[in-house]
């Protein structure tokens, strides 16, 4: 399943390598596509909890995501 969301607060493509490997970090997410204007799609095998993506975000970095 694909989930989108936009990330804010992005800025170079640092940042988005960031969140790339944070949320990539999420057990059962299978694939993250990011773009530093802000949409981010998530690949996984199952419905990803929010509270999870957010806590991968600001690990990351001062990002805040939602849902699209």
């Amino acid at each position: 399943m694909i989930t989108n969301y936009v990330v804010t607060g992005m800025t170079c493509g640092h940042c988005v390598n960031h969140v790339t490997e944070e949320v990539s970090a999420i057990p059962g997410v299978t694939d993250v596509k990011v773009e530093q204007a802000g949409p981010m799609a998530v690949t996984s095998d199952a419905a990803i909890d929010l509270a999870k993506v957010e806590e991968a975000v600001a690990e990351a970095g001062d990002y805040k995501v939602a849902l699209v």
